[in-house]
Formats: structure tokens, C-alpha cells, sequence
């Protein structure tokens, strides 16, 4: 699965891939079938921040997102001079572990049990919304920490 999520691990788009499929591919699709997500400008005006790998890379993958209004942080490749933003790059890359340790770890979406493509596909979606439903009740109810699942753990 490749997803993109706020800070606060809402998912605001996914796709379910193959293990070898283009991570640029994936997110380009991503992002076209939430349009959304293109041109969403921040409350202050500014481009949406997508935080990547050193895998997201390419002048016609940038161009892309960058016409989409997403600004790009990702750590610099071998052989390239150091990009901007990399000094938040570490603190943030934590939040995406830890998303993606609530996805694996609380809602066992690696161990979906999905014996046919839709069954995976159904298994799959039904634990992302579950967090964005467990989110979105937290931020309602004025949680501080909108991503914990305990509360819903019997």
C-alpha cells in the first residue's frame, strides 16, 4: 500500500500496488484521483508539503507536484547539492514511521487475511477508514493525540 496522510496520520488518498510498482507512478495516480489534494493551499497561503524518500525524485516528477502546489522535501540524493527543508527532515521522518507503525502494528494491515484481490482490496480499506474515522472522532472530542486507537481496542 502507498499512502498519504496529514501529519496527524489522517489518509487522504492510497493506492494498493504491486512490491516493484514506481513510487512517483503510484503518487502521480494518487494524487490524480484525489484532486483535492492538487492546488490545496495551506491556511497560510503556501504550498501542501509532501515529506518523501530519496526515491521521489526526477525534474519531470517535480515539475509535476510543483504544478499541483505540493512542495517537495525529501533527503538529497548521491551526487546532489542539499536541498532546502532538510533540516525538518528527520524530526518528520519519525511521524511517517509511526503512522505507518499504526497501519502495521494496531490495525494489522499487513496481516489482512485477504485471499483474493478483493478481499485484500476490501480488508485494506476497511482499516483505513477506521483510522480515519478513529482521527477524526479524537479531533472532535478534543484529543490531543488524534491517532491513538486505544480507546477502540476491546
Amino acid at each position: 500500500m502507498s499512502g498519504v496522510c496529514t501529519l496527524h496520520g489522517l489518509p487522504v488518498g492510497y493506492a494498493l500496488t504491486g512490491a516493484k510498482a514506481d513510487e512517483r507512478e503510484t503518487f502521480l495516480s494518487i494524487l490524480a484521483g484525489t484532486p483535492v489534494m492538487a492546488k490545496t493551499r495551506s491556511r497560510h497561503g503556501s504550498q501542501q508539503m509532501m515529506i518523501a524518500d530519496k526515491n521521489y525524485f526526477g525534474n519531470e516528477f517535480e515539475h509535476t507536484i510543483d504544478q499541483a502546489g505540493i512542495e517537495l522535501l525529501r533527503p538529497a540524493r548521491k551526487g546532489e547539492k542539499p536541498r532546502a527543508g532538510s533540516r525538518f527532515f528527520k524530526p518528520l521522518r519519525q511521524i511517517i514511521e509511526s503512522i505507518n507503525e499504526t497501519f502495521k502494528g494496531q490495525l494489522n494491515l499487513e496481516q489482512h487475511r485477504g485471499r483474493t484481490p478483493s478481499g485484500v482490496i476490501t480488508r485494506v480499506t476497511q482499516r483505513i477508514l477506521a483510522m480515519t474515522a478513529a482521527i477524526w472522532h479524537n479531533d472532535q472530542t478534543g484529543h490531543t493525540i488524534r491517532r491513538s486507537l486505544t480507546a477502540y481496542d476491546h
